[in-house]
């Protein structure tokens, strides 16, 4: 709005606003005419362009193709939200690991303003919360765990096929956790 129009909405004289406009109180712009507008709250927000990032994880090389089935997933998710894909990132390291570079590279730039996840395992296994606080933007998890108990036994199993990994190697891991998870539901 004019600075007069913004003058008389508020009471008082056009030399008084004009005085705020020049302190700095009021945040304006003078056009190229010599008009003074004064900005509102929705022109003063910076816009950043949607910039929607698919990341998908596995944790290790040999399975490189559900590497690519989970980002086409994901990307499918995406097409049907009617979000444009701008990046795919695939990234192959434990979950529990956080020296991915690809994740910290994508953290650190600031570019995003969505990360779509198949789940928030494929991200973080821990600590996803402060994730969630400290990214600028917002971070879709396609399939959220629907009861707690799941939640906490899938984070159970990621601690022990994690500590696993880094005890027996990784050729003797996916046995032990294929164990764990055998013997964790056969009490149930």
């Amino acid at each position: 709005m004019k600075l007069r129009e913004y003058a008389e909405k508020n009471s008082i004289c056009y030399r008084t606003a004009y005085r705020m406009a020049k302190a700095g109180s009021i945040r304006t712009k003078q056009l190229p005419t010599g008009t003074i507008v004064v900005l509102e709250e929705d022109d003063l927000k910076e816009d950043k362009p949607e910039h929607n990032v698919v990341y998908s994880r596995v944790s290790s090389s040999t399975n490189k193709p559900n590497l690519i089935t989970q980002a086409e997933r994901v990307s499918q998710f995406c097409n049907a939200k009617g979000w444009v894909v701008h990046e795919i990132i695939q990234e192959c390291g434990s979950g529990l690991n956080d020296k991915r570079p690809k994740l910290q590279k994508l953290l650190k730039e600031g570019k995003a303003t969505r990360i779509i996840v198949e789940y928030k395992d494929r991200l973080t296994r821990f600590g996803f919360e402060y994730l969630k606080t400290l990214f600028k933007g917002e971070i879709i998890i396609i399939n959220e765990a629907v009861e707690d108990e799941q939640d906490l036994m899938q984070d159970f199993v990621s601690l022990v096929t994690s500590f696993c990994a880094r005890l027996y190697g990784k050729g003797r891991t996916k046995r032990k956790t294929e164990e764990l998870i055998n013997s964790l539901t056969n009490k149930d």
